[in-house]
């Protein structure tokens, strides 16, 4: 938009955007997030005549009663943030307007993000939540319903949002906020240290809609924490102490340097994320060979059974796609699928013969791997599988866990087929103990690439505060090739390693 004329200043969807700030603003005031002129919103128009970048911008006062705003306060400004249109003074005691304090911090959303909203809240939990623990410079929390209103996450895994410091000025913020978006890229807020937090979304319900999920976020690790218990961790369990292992608290009250350095870690450097392969790492190979994969080729036994559901026509499609692939690759097994309007036992036939040609040639591809997970879901259902795990890996866990080190788990099977093993074992339910859980979508266990991205995920300052555990040597070097420090695991049955391969090996998780 090089001009904006007059006439589209005051149309219907610029007319809608003012009117709905100032309505969220009167809510978000009675939540307390912008009470005493603190907080602010900010909003693109939505246009779907104007690329988003060039979509105009309006923005709440500064230093208002946000409660008492009408539509004419709004600002209004092009997609680089120049000021195009500016409210009417009002008569005392109003101040001048003032465009937001918060406008740099909110450009930067726009720009880095392609936000289409972005609500800056002065919410007593978002300060709180940050002075908890005054050296943290992220806020952690896993294992809550709440986390699946976060974009990309899900109630399995961790939410991490950047701590940033306060200023004396909002606009000082800018640069710190800037560079936590750049270090975090799947974050949608950021905390400000004893002040608040800011947060986007594509639109304004995905910015409302999270800031929602944030604040009771925070506001239940406040109360888990004045109970004694570790909001962090998956069994949000008591704070715990162990003999030898600093508590959670006091290692989060340490600086990293000191974490690593505490003469209760024995001098020996402590990692701050473990993830861990399963076959081979945590579980008997055989297990997996001679028990799991023999069970998922009931795979007309279970397509015939469960044909008709979402669930499984959702398998269906994704395997579809990737047989389509296939063929057009020239994969050896591969077998055209018969079209949907075709008979069941038709398309059944040829899903078997391209699974089973999947199984036998060992494929690490998401289409098989969900499937598989489904196959043993229900095999853990019916006690005609139990998971299988050494017997040194549930101790570690356990002291891991009271350590506080977070622990990840990252395979070739599905995220469901993971938790479906570690929480039917003869040990009993170990996720209390796991923080989250990495599969293929994630990308190739033997590239370097799929490790880069559990790093971002994870959002630890260094790659080397990740520990990655495995038994097979390729996926040592790709782990070490981000950055991450990597052990192989020897275990009975396991592959043998080639000479000089350079790095730490261990028989059992209680040597790490």
């Amino acid at each position: 938009m090089g001009s904006v004329s007059q006439a589209y200043l005051e149309s219907e969807p610029v007319k809608g955007a003012r009117s709905l700030i100032s309505e969220l603003c009167r809510q978000f005031y009675s939540l307390g997030w912008v009470s005493g002129t603190g907080g602010s919103i900010t909003m693109k128009v939505h246009d779907s005549s104007i690329p988003k970048p060039q979509q105009l911008i309006l923005m709440s006062p500064s230093g208002v009663q946000k409660e008492r705003m009408e539509p004419e306060d709004m600002y209004v400004l092009s997609g680089d943030g120049a000021i195009i249109s500016s409210p009417s003074p009002k008569p005392y005691p109003h101040k001048p307007p003032k465009c937001s304090d918060c406008a740099p911090l909110f450009m930067k959303a726009y720009h880095m993000r392609d936000a289409g909203a972005v609500i800056h809240s002065h919410g007593m939990e978002s300060c709180l939540a940050t002075m908890i623990s005054p050296h943290l410079k992220e806020f952690r929390i896993t294992h809550m319903e709440m986390i699946k209103g976060i974009q990309g996450h899900g109630y399995y895994d961790e939410l991490v949002i950047p701590i940033i410091e306060n200023t004396a000025y909002e606009n000082e913020l800018t640069d710190s906020l800037a560079k936590a978006i750049e270090a975090y890229p799947k974050i949608t807020a950021v905390l400000v240290r004893n002040h608040g937090i800011y947060v986007w979304g594509d639109s304004w319900i995905s910015a409302k809609t999270q800031s929602e999920c944030y604040h009771y976020l925070f506001d239940a690790a406040i109360k888990l924490h004045q109970l004694g218990l570790d909001w962090s961790t998956p069994d949000h369990g008591p704070i715990q102490v162990v003999k030898g292992v600093p508590s959670v608290d006091c290692r989060m009250n340490m600086s990293k340097k000191a974490r690593i350095a505490d003469s209760n870690c024995n001098g020996k450097p402590f990692p701050r994320c473990i993830v861990l392969d399963i076959e081979g790492t945590t579980t008997p190979i055989s297990f997996v060979t001679d028990i799991l994969f023999p069970y998922a080729q009931n795979v007309g036994r279970h397509l015939s059974a469960t044909y008709a559901s979402a669930e499984t026509q959702d398998d269906i499609k994704l395997l579809r796609s990737q047989v389509e692939d296939d063929l057009k690759q020239g994969v050896i097994g591969a077998v055209p699928i018969p079209s949907e309007d075709a008979e069941k036992e038709e398309v059944i036939a040829a899903l078997v013969a391209n699974v089973e040609a999947m199984i036998k040639a060992d494929r690490k591809i998401t289409a098989l791997k969900q499937l598989q997970g489904h196959i043993w879901r229900t095999g853990f259902e019916n006690n005609e599988l139990k998971g299988i795990v050494f017997d040194d890996v549930p101790e570690a866990l356990e002291k891991w866990h009271a350590s506080g080190v977070k622990v990840y788990i990252y395979s070739s099977g599905s995220r469901l087929a993971q938790r479906l093993l570690f929480g039917n074992t003869k040990f009993g339910d170990l996720r209390k103990y796991l923080s989250g859980y990495f599969d293929t979508a994630v990308g190739n266990k033997r590239e370097k690439r799929s490790y880069v991205e559990i790093t971002d995920t994870l959002g630890v300052d260094k790659p080397s505060e990740i520990l990655f555990l495995t038994d097979i040597y390729q996926e040592a070097i790709a782990a070490k090739a981000a950055g991450m420090e990597a052990i192989i695991s020897v275990r009975p049955g396991n592959s043998p390693l080639p000479d000089n391969h350079g790095f730490k090996t261990i028989n059992s998780f209680l040597e790490v």
